[in-house]
């Protein structure tokens, strides 16, 4: 008697793919400034510092470049810490001024996931603009 197969066909990608495919996520149009706090000499530093890194990658700084990312570096012993400000057309209409992320037990991906369902979700969608050519323009627009 055979047991019948249940799993999946494929494995998954891993952590890599999955912190991937959530950057791809990241949304900074309801964000005004995005603070990273962190004490380097800390010993769950280190997926905070990560999250800083992606976070400051040129293609999420497009998503918003009106966006401030500010990292502060103290030497106190302090638990990590992740605090963003809204914007204000957000910060109205969600009643939130600032979201903290205490990051000091979180991994990276953790770490993404939240900012994700809390900052990326608040996101306005954009407005998709078309614009109708006439045949003249399509014409000159053939020519070149």
């Amino acid at each position: 008697m055979s047991i019948p197969y249940s799993g999946t066909i494929r494995r998954s990608g891993g952590v890599v793919s999955a912190i991937g495919k959530q950057l791809r996520a990241v949304n900074l149009k309801a964000a005004k400034r995005i603070t990273v706090k962190f004490d380097p000499f800390s010993d769950n530093v280190k997926h905070t510092r990560n999250f800083l890194h992606y976070i400051s990658s040129q293609k999420i700084n497009f998503t918003n470049p009106n966006c401030l990312l500010k990292t502060i570096v103290v030497c106190d012993r302090s638990e990590p810490t992740i605090d963003v400000l809204l914007a204000p057309s957000v910060a109205e209409s969600t009643k939130l001024k600032n979201v903290t992320l205490k990051s000091g037990n979180l991994t990276c991906l953790e770490i993404l996931q939240l900012f994700n369902k809390h900052i990326s979700s608040l996101a306005p969608a954009e407005q998709v603009t078309t614009t109708v050519q006439t045949k003249l323009e399509k014409k000159k627009g053939k020519k070149k």
